[in-house]
Parts: structure tokens; C-alpha cells; sequence
């Protein structure tokens, strides 16, 4: 997973989807990219067109307990029988050339969703864009949330090259929508729509009726524009604002999305959010910081390849911590994670495991206090 995964060509993929006989041409897309909100606004999008009646394919990543959560029909995982049949059917194919798991999971969704003969897809690219194995399609409309420092290992070290690799995904004549205006890199999105003659569209900058999601988050106010900016330019799909307003309200029940700022308990309040870079936990802390509590008490973890320098200044020295590591081999040792934290002026306890931690912070507070579980998806993951 990870850099590894990430072979930076789209050559297998293509052999694939030539082996399956181009599933991926027969059924209709959008194409959803950014570094934060991808997933909040894909699974957005999917419960929307869902409320208007449409059998909608969901394809996302990365899972958080199931494999199957990655590729989903009106909001159901695809059968385990379906998984074990494609992958013995391809096996053959799969190992002689040498597919990432990324690519076969691609693979395995087009083809499903080919199969269940959807009215519509929702595509999470998995990595940057211009070289993500979902970039084989020409959708409908293609979403570009927002672009922050993520990955720069792999997508490079400045917002606008990382801005170049997202508009990869934007297609000859297939209008895009950025969510958010960021105006140091606006001039790259507007430069590759219009060497493609696509119509470019700034959903910040748009009028658009205030509606309200059942994530929750103030984050998801952006995410909810881009959407609503991107719904508007899909043709030939009955949406209207009856359907608009249920699917925000009903994201949660259509798709099974999980942990976007999701409350695990109340009293104390305990509450989970799968933000982990710089930008993310900078829009979860402020939201943290507008909650009601006494004290303040962080269950984290990171992977490896985080950049702390970024994201530790982040967060208040006042709280208490609880350093774990995720159940991975990518995971940052908690101890390491203490020493580090510590420059920052964090100071806390080490923990075996996320639930230990979790066990511990809940013994402590009291039932006035909020406890925060992130850092990472898989730390996230192992509670909710």
C-alpha cells in the first residue's frame, strides 16, 4: 500500500480491462479526485442519485474493516462469492502480470458494476490522478475536492505539482467542478480545462442553495458545494431537490460510509474522524475546539510516512495524550510517536494497542470531557 503500490503507469491496468473486454465502457461515471473529502463526496454523490432511484456503483478506498466496503451497489458490498470467483476466473492473469492490489481491486469493481449493469458509478481515484489506475474512464463529470500536502513522496513537493498530477483525471470535453478555490493553484485547473475544452467550475465561487448532510463536520459544508455544483452538471439523470435534500440528510444509512467525524459514545463524548494530514486535522481541531468540554483527551496514532514536522504543531499542548500504533506493518512506533510528540510540547502516556488506548482515556475522563480517536484510517478502524 502506500508508495509502493504505486507503479505510476497505466499499463496494467489497461492490460486488465482489455483482458475483462473493457467493462469500464459500459456503464456511466463520475470521477472524484482531491487530497481531503474525496470520499465524504463520493459517498454524497451515491446517496443522492440513490434517492432518485438509481442502482448507483460506489467504488472507494482505503476499507476500514472489509475488503467488500471498497466496492458497493446502492450502498450493499459487492458478494463475497463475486470476489472469490473473479479473482480464481483471473488468477492466471493476475499473477503472470504482476497486478498491485490496487489494480485488481480497479479492475474488480469495473467489472462487477458492468455486470449489476449500474445506472451510474461513482469513482474514487486512490492516489493523485493523471496516473491512478481509475483513470482510464471518461465520466460524466469529474469532482476535484481541494489540494493539500499529501503524499509528496510520491506526487510531489509543491501544491501545484500536486494540483498538476489531480488534474490528470480532467477529460477532453467533460466538464469538472474544484470544490474549493485555492487561489495559488486555481491558474493549473483553469490551464488543463481549457487545453481540453471542458468547463471548468469553482463551486466556492457558486451560488448554491445551503443544504444540510448527516456527516457531520463543518468540513463537509465544501464537500457539499462541489457536490451539489457537480449534480448540476450531469446530464440525462432526474435529480431533484427533494432527492438532493434526503440523500445529504441520509448519507450514513445509503452508503455505510464510516468514520467522518463519527461519535462512538456520549458521556463521555468519544468521537472518531479519519483526517490525517496537516489539512485535515487543522479543519477537525478547529471543530474540535468549538465543542462544549472540560478537558480534552487524544487517542493517536500515525503510519510512517506522515509528516509530523506539519502536523503535531497542530495540536493543543493542554490535552492529554495516548500514544498507540495501528495494527499495521506501516505503523509509526508508539514510541517514537511519544519522543516526537514531546518536542512539540505534547505530553502523554504509551499504549499497546488503539483499544487499550481508547480503554485508558475512558477510564480517566470524566463525563464531561470529549476523547478524540485519529491520526489515521487504520487507527480509525480498529473503533469504530
Amino acid at each position: 500500500k502506500g508508495k509502493s503500490a504505486f507503479n505510476g503507469k497505466l499499463d496494467n491496468i489497461l492490460k486488465l480491462v482489455d483482458h475483462l473486454n473493457h467493462p469500464e465502457k459500459n456503464f456511466k461515471t463520475i470521477h472524484v479526485a482531491g487530497t481531503n473529502g474525496k470520499g465524504s463526496s463520493s459517498h454524497m454523490l451515491a446517496s443522492v442519485l440513490q434517492e432518485a432511484g438509481y442502482k448507483v456503483g460506489l467504488y472507494t478506498s482505503p476499507h476500514l474493516k472489509d475488503f467488500r466496503e471498497r466496492i458497493k451497489i446502492n450502498g450493499i458490498q459487492v458478494d463475497k462469492d463475486y470476489v472469490i470467483t473473479f479473482i480464481e476466473k483471473n488468477k492466471m492473469f493476475l499473477s503472470e502480470n504482476k497486478l498491485s492490489f490496487f489494480e485488481m481491486t480497479v479492475g474488480m469493481a469495473f467489472d462487477f458494476f458492468a455486470i449489476e449493469q449500474v445506472d451510474i458509478a461513482i469513482i474514487e481515484v486512490g492516489l493523485g490522478g493523471r496516473l491512478d489506475s481509475t483513470n482510464i474512464i471518461i465520466p460524466e463529470v469529474s469532482l476535484i475536492t481541494n489540494i493539500g500536502l499529501d503524499h509528496m513522496d510520491i506526487l510531489g513537493s509543491t501544491l501545484s505539482q500536486i494540483a498538476s498530477e489531480k488534474a490528470g483525471i480532467i477529460k477532453p470535453n467533460v466538464p469538472v467542478v474544484i470544490s474549493e478555490y485555492q487561489q495559488e493553484i486555481a491558474s493549473v485547473f483553469m490551464e488543463a480545462a481549457q487545453s481540453r475544452d471542458a468547463v471548468i467550475v469553482f463551486a466556492a465561487k457558486e451560488e448554491l442553495p445551503d443544504y444540510i448532510s448527516s456527516l457531520l463536520g463543518n468540513y463537509q459544508k465544501m464537500n457539499v458545494k462541489g457536490v451539489l455544483a457537480t449534480l448540476k452538471l450531469l446530464k440525462g439523470y432526474n435529480v431533484n431537490e427533494e432527492h438532493i435534500k434526503a440523500g445529504l440528510l441520509k448519507v450514513v444509512e445509503n452508503t455505510g460510509l464510516m468514520g467522518r467525524w463519527q461519535v462512538l459514545g456520549e458521556k463521555p463524548l468519544v468521537i472518531c474522524d479519519t483526517a490525517h494530514n496537516s489539512e485535515g486535522f487543522a479543519v477537525v481541531l478547529q471543530q474540535i475546539h468549538q465543542q462544549k468540554y472540560n478537558a480534552l483527551h487524544l487517542v493517536l496514532g500515525f503510519v510512517k510516512e506522515k509528516n509530523l514536522e506539519a502536523i503535531l504543531p497542530l495540536f493543543p499542548k493542554e490535552a492529554s495524550y495516548y500514544f498507540c500504533a495501528p495494527q499495521i506493518e506501516r505503523k509509526l512506533d508508539e514510541w517514537v510517536l511519544k519522543e516526537k510528540a514531546s518536542e512539540f510540547g505534547l505530553v502523554g502516556e504509551v499504549y499497546n494497542s488503539v483499544n487499550e488506548a481508547l480503554v485508558a482515556a475512558k477510564q480517566i475522563a470524566k463525563s464531561s470531557d470529549l476523547i478524540y480517536v485519529g491520526g489515521s484510517n487504520f487507527v480509525v478502524a480498529e473503533v469504530v
